[in-house]
């Protein structure tokens, strides 16, 4: 009777952690692509919410929904977007004397509080406008409305533009968690 020779048996050893990487890597590939993804902030246009190079994951499969915050591919730009959504398909989205109205109803912008404290100059922190999302689109902005390249500037953004909602901050580690 013959046994298993070590060559044998380094082989099979061998094989077994390649099929094991190649799983691993497989998996890894299909939740980057399809479930969610690390994400780097670049900018201050979600200041005081997101700081320029906070790290947050993106997921790919969340229902997007009004204040939710969202990545999406720029329109003018190869550059990703954060921004929050104010406005889904078919609403209409008011901004008047720095009150948001969503469908004739006033929605109080908390995550605004600490720009509006800020903002010495006591002009509004958001010019009057007033716009109709088209169907199939999403009405964004930045929190840091003076400093934001967003729908009042680029138009409403295309849902096929869009990456995922930013469900959770892990960088920097004293704000790790689920954002505001």
């Amino acid at each position: 009777m013959r046994g298993i020779s070590v060559h044998d048996h380094t082989k099979k050893e061998l094989y077994s952690w390649i099929k094991s990487i190649v799983f691993a890597l497989m998996v890894a590939f299909i939740c980057r692509q399809f479930l969610f993804s690390p994400i780097t902030v670049k900018g201050e246009s979600m200041e005081p919410t997101f700081e320029d190079n906070d790290r947050f994951i993106v997921s790919k499969v969340s229902k997007i929904d009004h204040f939710d915050m969202i990545v999406f591919h720029s329109p003018i730009s190869k550059d990703d977007y954060i921004k929050r959504v104010i406005g889904l398909p078919g609403d209409m989205i008011e901004m008047k004397n720095d009150v948001l109205y969503i469908n004739d109803k006033a929605f109080e912008e908390q995550y605004l509080n600490e720009i509006k404290g800020e903002n010495l100059s006591k002009t509004t922190l958001t010019e009057d406008f007033k716009v109709t999302v088209p169907e199939g689109s999403l009405f964004v902005l930045g929190d840091n409305r003076p400093s934001s390249m967003d729908s009042r500037i680029i138009g409403s953004i295309s849902d096929d533009e869009v990456v995922g909602e930013v469900k959770f901050r892990f960088y920097p580690f004293e704000e790790v968690g689920t954002p505001e």
